[in-house]
């Protein structure tokens, strides 16, 4: 096979032909996924018990150190095998010869989101500012660090210290943004699927691999019919919440080219959570009309900065027009 682009270059490898189909592409990505939640289940160690222990605590729940720290290795190494299952379908794509063992190295690392990049600072400030109305609460409620109510040991040992502050708030933002967003975009993209695709139904499976959890709450709440409701209604709002983050993560992921802004947009999400502007307007009622106007200014502050503060040059996902000239000879 012959290439026009000198070995030393990487974007004979990033913009040619689609590698695979579409419908090929959606079956990795369901691997992808399949992998990363399957590992839960299949050792004895990090396998959680459903049923909530005798006498309360945590032992054999989710929430388990022990379970966690299972769980942080079997994910992570889940993670790795999906990294090195794109550098394997780049590979393939060129044939097995070393000459081209660095370059399909580099190009897998682009792909990847993981090659440093200081354009995309600014990325990493969209997602706080949409969060400018809970915010604004909780100064209100002076939370916010160094304020009255804010202490060092419950709102940053307590919390980010603990096993499972280094899962909710560490690897297991890091790790499913790197299987479910750069992985899985990645493979989108090699099937020449177009980016409103990618944003608009990739996430899917971002979403579908938190579907588990409903078997949690069905089991924590008595295994009854309405334990039932309870667990569908908990699923269909996490698959929607997480399906919708996604589309947004992932077109950070795309817009940058970098995977850093949707980790970062994952960890200040899981910290501060869904968004309850009828709890704080509850607690501070002298305040709806500020609070209205915070969560107002916040929509319009993420806005006006989502395409902004997003753009990134030389980006392969999102190339500019002086990329796509490139891309024509």
């Amino acid at each position: 096979m012959e290439y026009a682009a000198p070995p030393s270059s990487t974007y004979w490898l990033l913009y040619r032909d689609p590698l695979f189909s579409p419908a090929t592409a959606q079956i990795i990505s369901l691997l992808f996924g399949t992998t990363y939640v399957g590992v839960l289940y299949l050792s004895q160690r990090a396998r959680a018990s459903f049923t909530p222990p005798k006498g309360g605590g945590v032992k054999g729940t989710r929430d388990d150190p022990e379970i966690i720290r299972a769980r942080l290795v079997a994910v992570s190494l889940a993670t790795f095998a999906c990294c090195v299952g794109i550098f394997v379908l780049l590979f393939a794509r060129v044939g097995y010869d070393t000459h081209f063992l660095d370059t399909t190295f580099d190009a897998t690392l682009l792909r990847l989101g993981l090659s440093p990049s200081f354009d995309s600072v600014r990325a990493h400030l969209v997602v706080p500012a949409l969060f400018l109305g809970p915010l604004f609460a909780s100064a209100l409620s002076r939370e916010l660090p160094l304020q009255r109510h804010w202490r060092w040991r419950a709102h940053v040992i307590d919390r980010f210290c603990s096993m499972q502050g280094v899962r909710n708030y560490a690897l297991a933002p890091l790790t499913e943004e790197v299987v479910f967003r750069a992985c899985v975009l990645a493979v989108w993209h090699m099937a020449g699927i177009s980016r409103g695709a990618m944003i608009g139904f990739a996430p899917l499976t971002f979403g579908l691999a938190h579907i588990h959890h409903g078997l949690e709450t069905f089991h924590r709440y008595g295994r009854t019919a309405a334990a039932a409701k309870r667990a569908i209604f908990t699923s269909l709002f996490q698959l929607a919440y997480t399906t919708i983050f996604g589309q947004l993560a992932s077109f950070l992921f795309l817009r940058t080219g970098s995977i850093l802004p949707p980790v970062s947009a994952h960890i200040f999400c899981n910290i501060m959570g869904v968004p309850d502007p009828a709890w704080e307007l509850q607690r501070h009622p002298r305040h709806r009309v500020a609070i209205y106007t915070a969560y107002a200014l916040g929509i319009a502050a993420f806005s006006m900065t989502l395409w902004r503060w997003t753009a990134t040059a030389d980006n392969m996902y999102w190339p500019d027009d002086t990329a796509l000239r490139m891309l024509r000879y």
